[in-house]
């Protein structure tokens, strides 16, 4: 299980918490306790009350033998660590004169590293989920069934982007999971993880939805399931259930401090599992969409300058040349509102729907350009490089009212050749508003809003037509993003 990093510090919940009050009239007390009671009744305001607890014998028992534990084992090339000794702390000094002596080498040489996790059957011939990070690099693959038969298995594919591997089991009529609707799950549902945790096989643990869409840092593409089921190392690739019986997502990783469970889980949708599946097992690879576009998100700063009703859609801050969105006719500057009819809240909604668009397929885009809406067809290429489209968020804060503040040097053509851009007027030194919004020395200015400037002439006629508040596009180290600004108070 892959602890997420640079998350805020978290806090413990326990799965559950119950406290059930009973209210009865006058000194009598009274208390309902069974060991087996699916729901406890008590009176509120003279009113009787049934919660409905729920029981998840009868899911374990029909999908559990359908989870498997997975063991892979890999060569690594490196240095054995020191010998340890009992009772003697590595930062003790007889701890080093024991080493020298012990048997124990620290040359480089081949040995093999073992790793845990989980997964599911999805068709009685043997193919199994799990995810991309259990099997990674690995030279062999081992399973074992609930009913103790181990397999070598075959690796069909994995796809490390949205961490899904598929796997065959070398059997025939095995028992296999029931494959639910992940886009039909709500927030507050019950919950059921079945897995491996430390190698415990079959271990099952429940909790609730918390959450849906979550995005996490460097997972761009799947929008994960949060829940508060407790999962730990080993629990990785294995089934999240309804309560229906039916898998609607794999899990994957934790937010931990620890490298434990702390209160926070997440998991792939299955709706997505199962289309990277398809392609694993029809292509061997995942084919994804491709735009040729670097996004930014769109803050209610930007929209105020682009004249948008509301901060939403994806910022186009620059083009790959020649490329689908290039070819298509898109511009810097524009705000994809809607692909396929869909709207686009975020940079992620777009980065999504683009991967899990087919290479070649004709994609209708409703994009917001100079103060009105239009719609373009681009012809999607095929991603060749782990990102489908960059993101870029700006560093800078929101300004306040006051002089713009910025100096610019328009660049010589053998300047521009040097710095690698097709901009021509890069910024000198900044004060006030600029400098509040995050632009600094050295960014190259490539346009205001979404009209080119080439001269510091054109930069100030573009700047005082603006009005109040406009976005001005930079590239800085070899990126673009576009930067709010403020002049006046409104």
């Amino acid at each position: 299980m892959r602890p997420l990093k640079r998350f805020a510090p978290g806090t413990f919940l326990p799965t559950i918490a119950l406290m059930i009050v009973l209210a009865v009239a006058g000194n009598q007390q009274s208390a309902v306790s069974s060991a087996n009671a699916d729901t406890i009744t008590g009176a509120a305001s003279g009113a009787p009350v049934s919660v409905a607890l729920p029981n998840f014998t009868a899911l374990v028992k029909k999908e559990g033998p359908a989870v498997i534990n997975i063991s892979s084992t890999r060569k690594v090339r490196g240095a054995f660590p020191s010998p340890s000794f009992p009772g003697i702390s590595p930062d003790d000094p007889f701890n080093e004169f024991f080493r020298r002596f012990a048997p124990g080498d620290e040359a480089p040489r081949e040995f093999r590293s073992h790793s845990l996790g989980s997964g599911f059957i999805v068709s009685t011939d043997g193919y199994v989920l799990t995810n991309a990070h259990v099997v990674e690099d690995a030279d062999e693959v081992t399973v074992r069934l609930t009913d103790q038969r181990e397999f070598k298995v075959k690796v069909i594919g994995s796809d490390r982007r949205s961490d899904i591997a598929l796997l065959k089991i070398p059997a025939r009529d095995l028992p296999v999971v029931n494959i639910g609707d992940s886009s039909k799950l709500e927030v507050g549902e019950w919950v059921v993880a079945i897995g491996s945790p430390f190698g415990f096989t079959n271990s099952v643990s429940q909790g609730i939805v918390s959450a849906m869409g979550r995005s996490l840092p460097g997972e761009d593409i799947v929008p994960f399931i949060q829940t508060d089921v407790p999962i730990n190392p080993g629990n990785s690739g294995g089934p999240l259930f309804n309560m229906n019986g039916e898998v609607i997502g794999v899990n994957s990783q934790i937010y931990s401090r620890s490298g434990g469970y702390m209160g926070l889980s997440f998991a792939i949708p299955i709706d997505l599992a199962m289309k990277v599946k398809d392609e694993l097992l029809k292509h061997g690879t995942v084919r994804r969409g491709r735009l040729g576009i670097t996004i930014q998100s769109v803050s209610p700063e930007h929209a105020k300058s682009f004249d948008l009703a509301k901060a939403s859609g994806a910022l186009i801050t620059s083009l790959e040349k020649d490329g689908p969105a290039d070819r298509a006719g898109l511009q810097i500057g524009d705000i994809v509102l809607k692909f396929n009819g869909k709207d686009m809240a975020s940079t992620d909604d777009l980065v999504r729907a683009v991967a899990n668009a087919a290479p070649g397929s004709s994609a209708k885009l409703q994009i917001w350009r100079n103060g009105a809406s239009k719609e373009i067809t681009v012809s999607l290429g095929e991603t060749k490089a782990e990102s489908m489209a960059q993101k870029q968020e700006p560093q800078g804060k929101a300004t306040e009212p006051g002089h713009l503040g910025i100096a610019v040097h328009e660049l010589t053509r053998d300047e521009q050749l040097e710095l690698h851009t097709d901009g021509h007027l890069v910024v000198e030194a900044v004060t006030g508003v600029a400098a509040e919004s995050g632009i600094q020395p050295g960014d190259i200015i490539i346009a205001v809003n979404s009209q080119r400037v080439s001269t510091t002439r054109q930069l100030r006629a573009v700047l005082d037509k603006a009005g109040k508040r406009a976005a001005i596009l930079v590239q800085r180290e070899g990126n673009t993003i576009f930067l709010p600004l403020k002049f006046q108070k409104e």
